[in-house]
Formats: structure tokens, C-alpha cells, sequence
């Protein structure tokens, strides 16, 4: 159901490309991004760095696709319970989470060097 359905507001939705209403669209279905990695193909570097101040931050290196990288990062998070970030083309987690994060890569199908 629409916000407006049923009122004078009301506006039906329409196809971005051929303008006709979604219902009479025969617009083929937009091809899928070809930029996409399989996991398996990648190889990815997990190690222990110690920053200033003896803060240690796991850094995995190697995530092809920058967005399976923000996704990647936001789940590795959520898994073990700590903050990070992505710099450049790495991904940084706080604190030493070599082995839940190595056995999680590697249940997603990602090669672990």
C-alpha cells in the first residue's frame, strides 16, 4: 500500500526508464554489477598490529570489493563485539581477534594466508 493510495495525492509509481506506470513496464530486468569477487577467489592477510599508546588492532588485508568491504567490516564487528574501521584498503578491528575472525572469514568461504 502506498502512503497517498486512495487520495487526491495519490500518485502511481513509474518506471525510471520508460515512464510508463510499474504495472505496464516491459523494461528488461537492469543487468547485475559485474565487479563482484567471489570470496573464495580472494586471499585475505589477517595480523596483529600494535599502534600508539599499546593499542593492538587486528587489520585483514586483501577484501576486493568495496562494498562487500563496508559489509564485511560491519559483520566481523558485530561478531566479536568491538569497534573498527576501513583505511585505504584494509579493514581494522579493535583489539586482538585473530582466531574468531580468521574461523568466520573462513566459514564465509574466504581463503585465510
Amino acid at each position: 500500500m502506498r502512503l497517498f493510495e486512495g487520495t487526491q495525492w495519490d500518485v502511481p509509481p513509474r518506471c525510471d526508464r520508460c515512464e510508463e506506470l510499474e504495472s505496464d513496464c516491459e523494461c528488461p530486468p537492469l543487468p547485475k554489477p559485474a565487479n563482484i569477487v567471489d570470496p573464495a577467489k580472494q586471499k585475505l592477510k589477517i595480523q596483529v598490529e600494535r599502534r600508539k599508546r599499546g593499542k593492538v588492532v587486528t587489520v585483514i588485508r586483501g577484501v576486493a570489493d568495496d562494498d562487500a568491504r563496508a559489509k564485511l567490516l560491519t559483520d566481523l564487528k558485530n561478531v566479536v563485539g568491538s569497534g573498527g574501521t576501513i583505511r585505504e584498503d584494509t579493514l581494522e578491528i579493535q583489539g586482538d581477534h585473530v582466531d574468531t575472525i580468521s574461523q568466520t572469514l573462513a566459514q564465509r568461504g574466504y581463503q585465510i594466508r
